[in-house]
């Protein structure tokens, strides 16, 4: 029979990982750097490419608050520049703050067991929010975007 941890185990391990974090966390981060390419250059406070430094284990925990708070000027300075009124004037700063904290308060004992819950309703509000700023942003003629022609 084999002791109780087999090889396959990892292999079933790994594919957990990659279908139900890996897979979310990809098409996340791709919305966030869209979010930031939708920007002028002189919008942005971070460059679009930067966002990848999310999947960085244990460097995401700190990273996440300079994400937030540079998407959210950069949104705001997009947004003032191309003269579009939004009811947030820093877009998305509040739910993103809450979010990395929650995502901070994962690594405590005990704690960590309802902070992954808020995170996880909190990431998907984040989320949401600046896809449809994102949203918003190709609706209005601007600048265009990095990488456009």
């Amino acid at each position: 029979m084999g002791g109780f941890f087999q090889p396959w185990h990892l292999m079933v391990l790994f594919f957990f990982f990659g279908v139900f974090i890996l897979v979310p966390a990809i098409f996340y981060i791709l919305t966030l750097q869209k979010a930031l390419e939708q920007c002028t250059p002189v919008s942005r406070t971070m460059e679009p490419a930067l966002v990848w430094l999310l999947l960085v284990p244990f460097v995401h925990l700190v990273f996440s608050f300079f994400v937030v708070l540079a998407l959210s000027r950069s949104l705001a300075n997009e947004f003032a520049n191309r003269r579009v009124t939004i009811p947030d004037p820093a877009p998305g700063q509040a739910v993103g703050l809450a979010m990395s904290i929650c995502g901070c308060c994962c690594v405590i004992p005990l704690l960590g067991f309802v902070a992954i819950w808020a995170f996880l309703v909190l990431w998907i509000i984040y989320w949401v929010k600046i896809a449809d700023y994102s949203r918003r942003l190709s609706m209005f003629p601007g600048a265009m975007p990095a990488g456009g022609m």
